[in-house]
């Protein structure tokens, strides 16, 4: 077995996201399981809103080439107006129009914390369709972490259920597919 490469992407800039905690915590996880992580800060890769009639931008070149060397890739997005956020269809859209590769080649893992008690779940069936539509292979187990402020520590370890329990088996759900991939 090859060890697996996970990138992990937050949907989320700000700097006391829980989303952000959340992806912290599922990263330690995956490490635990003996994945390779890494984080891609979509603030590095700063891009125009979508306009079909643009050329698309290097950077979002960058990071389409960058996200096809990861053989799974999560996601931890919060969830606005019961719907995905701006800067994340944004990037799909960007990094999609460039080439697809990088969502059909990957395994897909979806994750939402929220401070109310729904866990970003109208986000995460938006964010599957999405990525289904374009081919992509999502897990069939996401992560909804309601009541984030109970469920995660100051560090983003999961400390209740049933999140940690959906991360846990996210992780392993990721890692045996990669492995039957390759």
């Amino acid at each position: 077995m090859n060890t697996p490469k996970i990138a992990f992407i937050c949907a989320s800039l700000r700097k006391e996201s829980i989303n952000k905690k959340l992806e912290s915590g599922m990263i330690r996880l995956f490490e635990k399981k003996g994945a390779k992580t890494h984080v891609i800060n979509l603030n590095e890769f700063q891009m125009p809103i979508f306009h079909g009639d643009l050329k698309i931008p290097e950077n979002v070149k960058s990071l389409t080439k960058l996200l096809e060397t990861f053989d799974g890739i999560v996601i931890t997005t919060p969830e606005y107006n019961g719907c995905l956020p701006p800067l994340l269809k944004n990037m799909i859209d960007w990094t999609s129009a460039d080439s697809i590769d990088y969502i059909k080649n990957a395994i897909w893992g979806i994750a939402s914390a929220t401070p109310g008690p729904m866990s970003g779940i109208m986000c995460m069936r938006q964010l599957n369709f999405i990525l289904n539509r374009l081919g992509g292979e999502v897990l069939s187990q996401q992560v909804g972490c309601g009541n984030a402020a109970s469920s995660l520590d100051s560090d983003g370890n999961l400390i209740s259920q049933p999140a940690l329990n959906f991360a846990e088996k996210m992780c392993e759900m990721m890692i045996k597919r990669i492995d039957q991939k390759n």
